[in-house]
C-alpha cells in the first residue's frame, strides 16, 4: 500500500485526501493551526458553471452532481445579476454573452435588488443557476470521507525539506519526518515553494489578493433572497449572507505568498464602485478581510504528476475556482494516483496537466 503525503490543508488537499485514501496510507500537513485557513477559508462561496476558461467549466460540470447530491449537497439557489451605466453598455454587451446571462429590465432588476440606482444603473441582466456553496460543509464532507478512509490529518506542521529517499520521498517538519512513496502539492500559494523544497522546477504560479468587506444589511431590507450583483468588468460584486452584504472590490493584485490582509485604500475605491449603483450609502465596515487566489500563466488549474518526477503530484492552482472544481478535480488525481482512466475527458486531462509547461 503507498504511503502519500498531501501537503497543503485547505480544499486542494482535503478533497486530494478523500480521493486518495482508499488508496494508501495518507497524511495531511497543514501548517496553521486549523484546516482551511487561507484562500479556502476565505471564499465568495458561489457555484457559477460558466466560470473561468474552457478547461475550468468542463471541471465545474463534472462538480456539480457531487455538489448537488453528496451527502445531501452544498448548493442552494442564489442566481447573479449585473448591472452597468449607459457609457458600459460594451462591457456589459461581453460580460452577459459570456456568463450566459439574459437581458431584463430595470424595473426588474430593481425588484431583485431594491437598493439599486435607477439613476445610475442603465442595462442589467441576470441568471437563475448560480448557486450558494456552503464551503464550510464541503471542507467538512471531504475531511470526513477522508478519516473514513484512514486518512492522518495534521495541523501546525509546516513543512521545512523535501527529499528524496530510496525510491520515495522524507518530509521533515520541526520535530517530525513521514516518509512516502508519493508526495502530493497542494499547498495553494505556496505550491511552487513547494516544489523548489522537493528539487522539482517551479511553474511559476501566481497569487492574486481578492479583498472582501462585510457590510450591515441596508436599513429595513432583507437581503436573504437577494442575487449575488455585481458591475461589470469585474469592478465589484455584492453576495447576501447570514443577513448581511459582503463587497468585494474584485481586485486582482500580484502578491508573494503570505498570510493576506486587505488594503484599505483598494477596499474604499471598490466599495465607491458598489456605492456608485445603489441608493444606500455605506456608512459602515463591520469587517474586512483578504485571500489569495493562485493562478498558473494559463488560468487552469494543476493536476497530476510532476513532468519529471512521477512520485510528485500537483494539486495546485485552483485560482477562484478552488471549491467548484474540486469534486471533479480530485477525482482526476484519483484516478491518475491509482493508474485509471480518467474519467474526464483526455484533452481536459492534457489541459490541466503539469506537462503543459514543458
Amino acid at each position: 500500500m503507498s504511503r502519500i503525503v498531501i501537503i497543503g490543508g485547505g480544499i486542494a488537499g482535503l478533497s486530494a485526501a478523500a480521493r486518495l485514501a482508499p488508496l494508501g496510507q495518507v497524511t495531511v500537513l497543514e501548517a496553521e493551526p486549523a484546516l482551511a485557513t487561507h484562500a479556502s477559508g476565505r471564499s465568495a462561496a458561489a457555484f457559477i458553471e460558466d466560470y473561468g476558461n474552457a478547461t475550468v467549466r468542463a471541471l465545474n460540470r463534472a462538480s456539480l452532481r457531487h455538489l448537488s447530491d453528496h451527502a445531501g449537497g452544498v448548493l442552494s439557489r442564489r442566481g447573479v445579476l449585473l448591472v452597468a451605466r449607459a457609457d458600459q453598455a460594451d462591457s456589459f454587451a461581453s460580460d452577459r454573452i459570456d456568463m450566459g446571462m439574459d437581458d431584463i429590465s430595470v424595473p426588474e432588476a430593481c425588484d431583485m435588488v431594491p437598493i439599486l440606482n435607477r439613476d445610475t444603473v442603465a442595462h442589467a441582466a441576470y441568471r437563475a443557476d448560480v448557486m450558494d456553496l456552503d464551503t464550510d460543509l464541503l471542507i467538512q464532507n471531504f475531511t470526513r470521507d477522508a478519516r473514513a478512509s484512514g486518512a492522518r490529518i495534521v495541523t501546525g506542521v509546516r513543512v521545512d525539506a523535501i527529499a528524496r529517499a530510496n525510491a520515495g520521498w522524507t518530509v521533515r517538519w520541526k520535530d517530525g519526518v513521514a516518509d512516502a512513496d508519493i508526495v502530493v502539492n497542494a499547498a495553494g500559494a505556496w505550491a511552487d515553494h513547494v516544489a523548489r523544497m522537493a528539487g522539482i522546477a517551479p511553474l511559476g504560479l501566481q497569487p492574486y489578493r481578492r479583498s472582501m468587506a462585510q457590510l450591515p444589511a441596508p436599513e429595513g431590507h432583507d437581503v436573504t433572497a437577494w442575487p449575488l450583483f455585481e458591475g461589470v468588468d469585474s469592478a465589484w460584486y455584492a453576495k447576501p449572507g447570514a443577513g448581511k452584504l459582503t463587497v468585494s472590490p474584485a481586485e486582482e493584485d500580484p502578491m508573494d505568498a503570505h498570510d493576506a490582509f486587505t488594503d484599505d485604500m483598494v477596499v474604499a475605491e471598490g466599495l465607491a464602485r458598489y456605492s456608485e449603483m445603489v441608493t444606500t450609502p455605506v456608512t459602515r465596515v463591520e469587517t474586512t478581510w483578504a485571500g489569495l487566489r493562485t493562478f498558473a500563466p494559463d488560468r487552469a488549474l494543476v493536476i497530476g504528476p510532476d513532468a519529471t518526477m512521477p512520485s510528485f503530484f500537483w494539486c495546485a492552482a485552483q485560482g477562484g475556482y478552488g471549491f467548484q472544481t474540486a469534486p471533479a478535480a480530485s477525482q482526476l488525481l484519483g484516478d491518475l494516483v491509482a493508474g485509471r482512466a480518467p474519467e474526464l475527458p483526455g484533452d481536459v486531462v492534457t489541459a490541466l496537466s503539469p506537462a503543459r509547461f514543458g
